[in-house]
C-alpha cells in the first residue's frame, strides 16, 4: 500500500472530518481531489494511489459519517450542498486552489457542483459512472440496501454478502476481490463483528418523499468546456445509462472522452484496464495543457 499521513479538518457546523494524504506531485502538478461513493470512503482509492501516488498528490476525504470522519447530528446534512462546503474548508485550510477531482458517483456529483461554482479550480474532472440524470432502477437498488445495517462475524462473512449482493456488478470478481473489497468498506467494531463503515442515518435524505430529486444538473456540463473532463462508465451500470452518457459527451464537447469500462457495473473502481487508460490520457491532457 502506499504511504500517506492522516489529515483532519473542521466542516463549518464543527464535525471532526478525516483525509488521507497521499505525498507526491512532481513538476508543479496539481493535486488529486477524489471523491468517494454514497457508502465508500478514503479507502476506496486505495488502487489508484498505489499507482499514482509519488508522482501525484491524492487527497481522499472520508465524507461526513464515514471512515473516521465524524458523524453529522443532523441526518439532513447528509447532502451534497453540504458536502461541498465540507470539501471547500478542506481546500482551504490545505490552501489548494487548482486540482484534478476523480469523483466517483456521488464524489462525481460534488465535482459539478464544484464545476457550477468554483470551475477556475478545476484542472481536470474525472466522473466515475455518474450523470446529470441517474437511472431508476440503480436508485431502487441503492435505496433497498443503503442503511440497513447488519454485521457479520468474520471478513470472509462479509465478502461473501458482498458478493451476493453486488455479483451482477462485478461478476468476475473472486474471492481476493471480494475480501479487499468487504476491508474497503467495513470495519471491526467493539464487539469484534463486521459492520458497515458509515453512519446508517445517511439513508433518510434518500428515503424522504422526492429524496431522489435534485437541482437540474444538465446546464452544469457546459462548466466542463475547455476542462479536460473524463466521463467513465460501467457497462454493465444501472446508474449511468449510456444514452445520458452520450449526451454529457455532446453537452461537454471537444474537452471530454467517454470510456466505457468493460464487464462492470456502478461502479469502477478504477483498477481495470479501460479505466487506468482513461484516466492516464486525463492526466496527460492535464500535463500538456
Amino acid at each position: 500500500m502506499s504511504a500517506y499521513s492522516d489529515g483532519f479538518w473542521w466542516s463549518p457546523d464543527g464535525l471532526r472530518l478525516h483525509y488521507r494524504d497521499y505525498s507526491g506531485g512532481v513538476d508543479g502538478r496539481p493535486a488529486l481531489l477524489c471523491l468517494p461513493g454514497l457508502t465508500r470512503n478514503a479507502r476506496d482509492f486505495e488502487p489508484l494511489a498505489k499507482r499514482l501516488a509519488g508522482e501525484w498528490r491524492l487527497i481522499c476525504p472520508d465524507l461526513r459519517g464515514r471512515g473516521e470522519s465524524a458523524q453529522a447530528k443532523d441526518p439532513m446534512s447528509y447532502v451534497p450542498l453540504t458536502y461541498l462546503q465540507d470539501i471547500s474548508r478542506l481546500l482551504a485550510d490545505l490552501a489548494i486552489t487548482r486540482f484534478v477531482v476523480v469523483g466517483t458517483s456521488l464524489g462525481g456529483l460534488i465535482a459539478m457542483l464544484i464545476a457550477a461554482t468554483q470551475r477556475e479550480w478545476l484542472a481536470g474532472v474525472v466522473l466515475n459512472d455518474v450523470g446529470p440524470t441517474l437511472e431508476d432502477k440503480g436508485l431502487a437498488r441503492i435505496r433497498g440496501y443503503v442503511g440497513n445495517g447488519g454485521s457479520h462475524p468474520s471478513w470472509v462473512h462479509a465478502a461473501r454478502a458482498l458478493e451476493e449482493m453486488n455479483r451482477d456488478v462485478y461478476p468476475d470478481y473472486g474471492l481476493e476481490q471480494w475480501l479487499a473489497m468487504a476491508k474497503r468498506l467495513c470495519r471491526l467494531n467493539k464487539a469484534g463483528r463486521i459492520v458497515p463503515d458509515y453512519d446508517m442515518r445517511i439513508a433518510e435524505p434518500l428515503r424522504m418523499a422526492g429524496g431522489e430529486a435534485a437541482v437540474d444538473m444538465w446546464p452544469v456540463m457546459a462548466a466542463f468546456r475547455a476542462i479536460p473532463t473524463m466521463i467513465l462508465r460501467g457497462e454493465r451500470s444501472d446508474i449511468l445509462s449510456a444514452a445520458t452518457a452520450e449526451r454529457m459527451l455532446v453537452d461537454i464537447g471537444p474537452g471530454a472522452e467517454l470510456v466505457t469500462v468493460a464487464n462492470v457495473g456502478h461502479a469502477p473502481l478504477l483498477d481495470e484496464p479501460d479505466a487506468v487508460a482513461g484516466v492516464d490520457r486525463l492526466l496527460a491532457r492535464v500535463l500538456n495543457g
